[in-house]
């Protein structure tokens, strides 16, 4: 597997962006999507491939590990990917936060035994998270269309370049696959492990996909917010928020939206209650 295609798999979960979206507050459905008919179909198939192979090889992952298990696993993989964000916090110009998370990596790395345990929080050393998409965002360059590509999932024009940029020059899960072969392609475990564990953390967010009326449109604008809040660090200025939620154009109004979203689920048929089997006599 390739770094690109590893990137790709990546972020071919749509539920992702959801869970880092999860509380976010409901905003107006974008029209500027002039690729809409593409990114649609191209979503239909992400969905088809998530639902016949990717998903459920997360959910045996979580079957056949427990909780703390996943955790370790987790802050593992997010441990040793803090390079991504060390590198661009200098190509951003922002050496605080550079030196912050490198410190994180180094403490993680050593008193954490090797990433699994996260003693850098326990010290209050906060985790961020940025690439070059954001990196592009902060000299200027434009969002630019929004893209549903196949396997890449949601991105836009300027995010894109995150794929070959980190996933090559950054990624260290990408660079030992390159510089180890092993049997029957053993070096690129790490990397499909990663994966399983991304998407078997989105599937505590499923819910929120189920429940939108338009999950397309959900994912969309879910991705763009989301990548909104990365650029500003967590804090957007109040006038970007409101021209994102809608707010400014005098056309909108919010209940009509969450109308329009409860009419969509009183349509639903109910679920059907799970029967138990028979008890043995």
């Amino acid at each position: 597997m390739s770094p690109a295609l590893r990137s790709l798999f990546s972020r071919s979960l749509p539920l992702v962006a959801v869970a880092l979206l999860a509380g976010c507050a409901v905003a107006k459905p974008r029209t500027d999507d002039p690729h809409e008919k593409f990114n649609r179909s191209m979503f239909a198939f992400n969905n088809s491939l998530d639902k016949a192979v990717i998903r459920p090889v997360a959910v045996g992952y979580r079957k056949v590990t427990t909780e703390g298990i996943r955790r370790s696993v987790s802050d593992f993989f997010t441990n040793i990917r803090l390079p991504i964000t060390v590198a661009n916090d200098l190509l951003q110009a922002r050496p605080k936060e550079a030196a912050q998370s490198s410190g994180r990596f180094i403490v993680n790395l050593t008193f954490g035994l090797g990433g699994i345990f996260d003693p850098a929080s326990q010290l209050g050393i906060p985790l961020d998270e940025t690439d070059f998409g954001v990196t592009l965002a902060r000299w200027g360059v434009p969002e630019g269309s929004f893209l549903m590509l196949p396997f890449l999932g949601p991105t836009t024009m300027r995010d894109v370049w995150r794929t070959p940029v980190d996933g090559y020059f950054f990624d260290p899960l990408s660079y030992f696959a390159r510089n180890n072969s092993y049997e029957y392609g053993q070096e690129y475990l790490p990397q499909v492990l990663y994966l399983i564990t991304l998407r078997s953390s989105a599937i505590d967010a499923e819910s929120f996909l189920n429940s939108a009326y338009d999950p397309y449109a959900f994912i969309r604008d879910a991705y763009r917010q989301q990548r909104l809040y990365m650029i500003y660090r967590g804090n957007p200025p109040e006038d970007v928020i409101e021209q994102m939620q809608g707010l400014k154009d005098k056309n909108f109004n919010p209940d009509e939206l969450l109308e329009e979203q409860q009419k969509w689920q009183n349509q639903q048929p109910p679920e059907q209650p799970t029967q138990n089997p028979p008890k043995k006599q």
